[in-house]
């Protein structure tokens, strides 16, 4: 397995972190055999392995988008509502109907220039990111000949009818939407905060008179060194408008990198060295990322060169927590919650996606994942590194990119994409031990090199990131497409944990503001945690086989007679508790029998 051992470090040991790098020798790719080695080149015929699921469907990009121009109709982002998938592109976005996960078809298509296109939906609004020189408000080709049109921010479409999107406003902010997150008011239905993670340097005053660069990340009249923040009264998203900037990196200082000194803030254009200078005495002016979890009012920050752990109970006046550097991660880049909250996985995308560091001579600890444990302080602690345990070709872009959560009870489980390197599954629930449960590969878009290792800039593709939504998996193909795949079961991973997840169903879902996941009182939902206890013997397996035969004779009865049978083996199992090696397991399914008492009538 990839997974190896952690190299913390905090904002408190920074200069330990600095010099302990020796762990990254040590890493190295499996040589053994893999299905993903040496699979055949191609666009649409590329070669491909799996396991673990199967593959329901791909589907080719829109016409309209269907050309290969470096990123600029690349595929980006997905976000869910119902049976309809929204699927973002740097040049517009594709609204497809998934009812028939086997063949899913068209519903819309709206071009518009915005890269990169990022989607979140919230009722009948759909917002996209918008960021770069060449936006205009009217989404038309051809770029920018006059400041007062170009478009950087955030566009809210009305997509009540998704056959036809209307545009409602294009929402100004000072440095874009690289992306941007949703945070539904926590008193107010009717109101939802975008959190705007923007690229760039402040805009000229030409185009925005109200923004400006500057060194001090506490000068509360400086564009950078915030997040802007969209508030959306729904009822009237015509007055969408930026409210307040959250001001989360004040007091952060530069982070260490690998082998020793500090990073150098990125160059800003339009500032002078005296401005650099004192740049380079401060921390991230801004994050690349950030993940909402409301249910628990927190947010993890992926922010450069730190990731950060915020209180957005109050979402007009968030609170930084706490903030880690990692001289191994490169770009803290998205973050994906545990259900519980207690941990967040944090990704690097080194080298910013489009290039290949998933060669056999990269480090495994840089381009991947790594666990944060939440501790009852409300701060992070840092434990293993993750990556995909298979070396991939000069041809294929890859690195950690975008993925969540699979709603398999008593697990920490994810879905995630590696751009080139494909999908993959894992599971996090030993934050020292993750590992993988499954994957989907295809071979690069691009024929090999005719010298190893060496690689001009090809045909940027793969999974930008692949989520669970009721049932499947969906993979945002760059290049090609639509992915859905549909999990099977293997050594890691039972049906009835899959029959279990099925069962969480979800109205809307945007990746990056995470949904409290809850799963109704089921009999896959127990038996579940038995199959894990029988994985993990956790339990004696005279008493798994006893509780097997009992929830199958129970399930064959209904009424009265299945309620006493459960009620008594919840009790049954309850006892099991104290000479059990997994105690929190069998706790855990103590209370999922209960609960099926509970609801049988």
């Amino acid at each position: 397995m990839p997974a190896v051992r952690s190299l913390r470090t905090s904002l408190v040991l920074l200069a330990l972190a600095a010099s302990t790098p020796s762990l990254v020798s040590a890493q190295t790719y499996p040589s053994g055999p893999d299905p993903r080695n040496g699979l055949k080149h191609g666009l649409h015929d590329a070669g491909e392995a799996i396991k673990g699921m199967r593959l329901v469907s791909t589907t080719r990009k829109a016409a309209e988008f269907d050309t290969l121009q470096g990123l600029t109709f690349v595929n980006s982002d997905l976000a869910f509502k119902g049976n309809l998938v929204y699927q973002g592109n740097f040049a517009g976005f594709s609204i497809w109907d998934v009812s028939n996960p086997a063949k899913p078809s068209m519903v819309s298509v709206v071009p518009c220039i915005t890269s990169q296109g990022d989607p979140s939906i919230y009722g009948n609004l759909l917002f996209v990111s918008a960021e770069g020189a060449g936006n205009r408000n009217d989404c038309a080709k051809g770029g920018v000949a006059d400041p007062k049109d170009h478009m950087a921010g955030v566009r809210i479409y009305d997509v009540s009818n998704p056959r036809a999107p209307k545009l409602i406003k294009n929402v100004q902010t000072c440095k874009g939407s690289h992306t941007h997150t949703l945070i539904p008011d926590p008193k107010n239905k009717n109101v939802v905060y975008i959190y705007v993670s923007g690229q760039q340097g402040a805009r000229p005053a030409t185009e925005m008179a109200e923004c400006k660069n500057g060194a001090d990340p506490a000068d509360e009249s400086n564009s950078l060194y915030r997040l802007d923040v969209i508030k959306v009264d729904v009822t009237r998203p015509q007055d969408a408008a930026v409210v307040t900037g959250a001001r989360i990196f004040t007091g952060l200082t530069p982070a260490p990198v690998r082998g020793g000194g500090r990073r150098s803030p990125r160059a800003l254009t339009g500032a002078d060295s005296a401005m650099m200078a004192q740049m380079a005495a401060a921390g991230p002016r801004n994050c690349h990322d950030v993940t909402s979890y409301p249910e628990m009012g927190l947010l993890a920050g992926s922010c450069g060169s730190h990731g950060l752990l915020v209180d957005v109970s109050n979402p007009e006046k968030p609170v930084r927590l706490d903030a880690v550097a990692d001289t191994n991660f490169s770009l803290w880049h998205t973050a994906v919650f545990s259900n519980d909250g207690k941990k967040v996985v944090f990704t690097d995308e080194w080298g910013g996606g489009t290039s290949p560091n998933c060669q056999a001579m990269h480090p495994l600890e840089m381009g991947g994942n790594t666990t944060l444990v939440i501790g009852e302080d409300r701060k992070y602690k840092q434990h293993a590194y993750f990556k995909i345990g298979t070396a991939q070709s000069a041809q294929e872009n890859c690195v950690s990119h975008n993925g969540g959560l699979i709603p398999v009870p008593g697990r920490d489980l994810m879905v995630q994409g590696w751009y080139q390197g494909g999908v993959n599954l894992i599971d996090f629930t030993d934050p020292d031990k993750p590992y993988e449960v499954g994957f989907f590969d295809r071979g690069p878009v691009d024929a090999p090199a005719a010298e190893a290792n060496t690689r001009a800039r090809g045909t940027i593709a793969g999974s930008w990131g692949a989520y669970w939504y009721n049932g499947y998996i969906y993979s945002s193909e760059m290049a090609r497409g639509l992915d859905i795949l549909e999990l099977v079961p293997n050594e890691h991973l039972s049906a009835n944990e899959i029959a279990a997840a099925k069962l969480v169903r979800m109205a809307e879902y945007n990746p990056q503001a995470q949904p409290k996941l809850v799963w109704p009182a089921a009999f896959p939902v127990v038996r579940s945690y038995l199959d894990q206890l029988v994985r993990g013997n956790g339990l004696a397996s005279a008493r798994t086989t006893a509780i097997a035969s009992a929830l199958d004779a129970a399930e064959k009865q209904s009424g009265a007679a299945r309620k006493s049978a459960l009620t008594s083996l919840a009790a049954a199992v309850a006892g099991d508790v104290a000479g059990a090696s997994d105690k929190a397991r069998v706790t855990a399914m103590a209370a999922a029998i209960r609960d099926l008492a509970n609801a049988t009538r």
